[in-house]
């Protein structure tokens, strides 16, 4: 009598060869035409400018023709604009706004020291990297999807228009990097569809927003929702500000043109001691930028004696008012609150601009959560063209740490 032997299924195995389909397929998918249509540009004004206008309008203002126009007039040395319109047939479906930059991959980010083995062979490569989005800012400033359009279908032809730019470009040097930035819990859907296209998602410091309640006309209905710990807190520095003999102004497009040095100089102070800087802005970025922006932009200064010891810009983005370039004398700030005092004017410039919320950024995390802030969770995708180094950027990105902003309500 012959026993019947019964090979039980190997479920380890079984997974190996459903990993290994979805890998072919997900090949498959990046090597295969999406069907859309795209138009390139090198300059926001050479695609058709009714329709890109048509498609953004309803979005950020880091779409806008005039915003494009300033990185592309007063940009940053090793930054280049790139652009893209994608079509179904003849009707835009979306916008895709990218730049060309030049980086180090060991100042991605600050790694732990005991992964030093991991970022030391990327210390002394430098990448071209091709970044969807805007370095200049945060959020999704990258991608704008015609409304009523499913996401999860536009994606794959967002990732065509990035190799697109990418291979268009190949004569002015190999891309190898690529970055798409800032995704929030609504853009969920764009990290699925990339990671199929060997995009790997990393956390990044998370934004600090700071809702506006519908009261709020000036800063003083700010300081008046506050308790009395934090409101006498804003007051104190405020006060400490002016007893150093310092008086708060805003410059107009004129005078910030004539102190541009002066502004850059600032700038400089602060900028050099971020953890990621891929970019130096240029002294004549923020004359421009008050130039094309005009009533949706301020400059707010310190001064002492006449001697500008900081400043700090806000933009109004629809609904949104946005803390954007910040810079102080470092020296001045060891007995004057100076950052401080600016981040309070930032909270009195948001209100005057009529938003409904103030975006912070992601630096400085404790002083903004006093302020009221709340983070706004941030992810970036990155990938390499060599499919090997994508192991390596995949190691260096799970080395890297990101603050985790403290917990405070300082409302009543």
């Amino acid at each position: 009598m012959t026993r019947k032997i019964s090979i039980p299924r190997i479920k380890p195995l079984q997974k190996l060869v459903s990993k290994a389909r979805d890998l072919r397929d997900a090949h498959e998918e990046r090597h295969r035409p999406t069907g859309f249509g795209f138009a390139l540009a090198d300059n926001v004004d050479y695609l058709d400018t009714d329709r890109w206008d048509i498609l953004t309008k309803r979005d950020s203002l880091f779409f806008s023709r005039r915003y494009l126009r300033v990185l592309e007039d007063a940009a940053p040395d090793n930054l280049q604009q790139r652009y893209a319109l994608i079509f179904r047939g003849r009707e835009p479906v979306a916008a895709v706004v990218a730049q060309l930059v030049t980086v180090s991959l060991a100042r991605v980010g600050k790694a732990r020291k005991h992964h030093r083995a991991v970022e030391r062979p990327l210390e002394k490569l430098d990448e071209r990297m091709l970044v969807c989005g805007n370095l200049l800012s945060w959020g999704m400033h990258g991608v704008c999807l015609a409304p009523n359009e499913d996401p999860a279908k536009l994606w794959p032809a967002v990732a065509e228009a990035l190799y697109r730019i990418r291979r268009a470009d190949k004569l002015s040097g190999d891309t190898d990097l690529v970055m798409v930035k800032d995704f929030t819990t609504e853009e969920e859907s764009a990290v699925s569809v990339l990671r199929r296209f060997s995009y790997r998602p990393h956390e990044t410091d998370p934004n600090m927003v700071l809702e506006f309640a519908p009261g709020w006309k000036s800063y003083e209905d700010y300081l008046t929702s506050l308790t009395s710990k934090y409101r006498s807190a804003c007051r104190q520095i405020d006060r400490k500000v002016a007893e150093a003999g310092c008086t708060v102004s805003h410059l107009t497009a004129a005078e910030i043109g004539q102190q541009a040095e002066n502004l850059h100089r600032l700038y400089v102070q602060t900028h050099s001691n971020a953890k990621f800087r891929p970019v130096t802005l240029k002294p004549d970025f923020l004359p421009t930028l008050a130039d094309y922006l005009g009533d949706d932009f301020r400059c707010r200064v310190i001064k002492r004696d006449g001697e500008l010891l900081g400043f700090v810009t806000s933009l109004r983005d629809g609904d949104t008012a946005v803390g954007y370039n910040i810079g102080f004398d470092r020296q001045a700030a060891l007995e004057i609150p100076l950052y401080l005092g600016l981040l309070n004017g930032v909270v009195a410039d948001g209100i005057s601009l009529g938003g409904r919320r103030l975006s912070l950024g992601r630096t400085a995390l404790e002083p903004k959560a006093r302020l009221g802030a709340k983070p706004q969770p941030m992810r970036v995708l990155v990938r390499h063209r060599i499919p090997m180094l994508n192991v390596l950027v995949r190691a260096l990105l799970h080395t890297l740490t990101h603050d985790e902003p403290p917990e405070r309500n300082p409302f009543k």
